[in-house]
């Protein structure tokens, strides 16, 4: 089962991600992953990515699609994958059917800016283990401010801030959300409500996969 996970940053897109690999014994690829993967394999393509990213610039569509492709043919794809902020664009979404790959799914989680930018102003992460807690009474630290996994003291990262996070959002709505009328297109789009118990859109998309 090949799919795709759509959503605004801070949706829920990795969380569900997590659940569905253990689901359905599949990697989770995300475009980060496999651009590190081929740079730390010294592959032409790999090499030519970290002279983009070692100067700052963003990586082109045709560098990352040749990667992703790279990628997909590999043996822990061969019974399926979920792509997580792949493609990010219509042009990549393009260029993924162009090398052959067929959608089964296309999972939007639906939310609104606003529900985002509270849901992100209340995430505190662990800068040493990656822990992520909220503020709020969902999942809050036993002790406030301190990590429950290794005992480091919480913050707000960086790309949590508003002014970001409404940067983040507005490129998603330039880029991404797009897609969601592609695959609708294409018949393969199933929504959800975002804003439910991470259990109940579990549960959600589940059912919604025959699962």
């Amino acid at each position: 089962m090949k799919i795709i996970l759509l959503g605004p940053p801070g949706a829920g897109k990795g969380t569900q991600a997590a659940k569905l690999v253990d689901l359905l014994k599949v990697p989770a690829l995300s475009t980060g992953d496999m651009l590190r993967a081929a740079v730390k394999a010294g592959t032409k393509i790999g090499l030519e990515a970290k002279s983009y990213m070692d100067s700052g610039a963003l990586v082109p569509d045709d560098v990352i699609m040749s990667i992703v492709s790279d990628y997909l043919k590999g043996d822990d794809c061969a019974g399926g994958y979920i792509l997580d902020g792949i493609p990010r664009t219509l042009v990549q979404a393009e260029k993924l059917e162009g090398l052959g790959v067929t959608i089964d799914a296309a999972l939007s989680l639906e939310i609104t800016d606003a529900e985002i930018e509270a849901r992100m102003g209340n995430r505190r992460c662990c800068p040493v283990c990656g822990a992520v807690f909220t503020a709020d009474a969902v999942n809050p630290p036993k002790e406030e401010g301190i990590c429950d996994k290794c005992g480091a003291n919480l913050i707000i990262r960086d790309d949590d801030k508003p002014e970001t996070v409404r940067n983040r959002l507005s490129v998603y709505h330039a880029q991404t959300e797009p897609l969601i009328a592609f695959y609708k297109e294409r018949g393969v789009l199933k929504t959800f409500d975002a804003t439910l118990p991470i259990d109940t859109v579990e549960a959600e998309l589940k059912k919604a996969l025959g699962l």
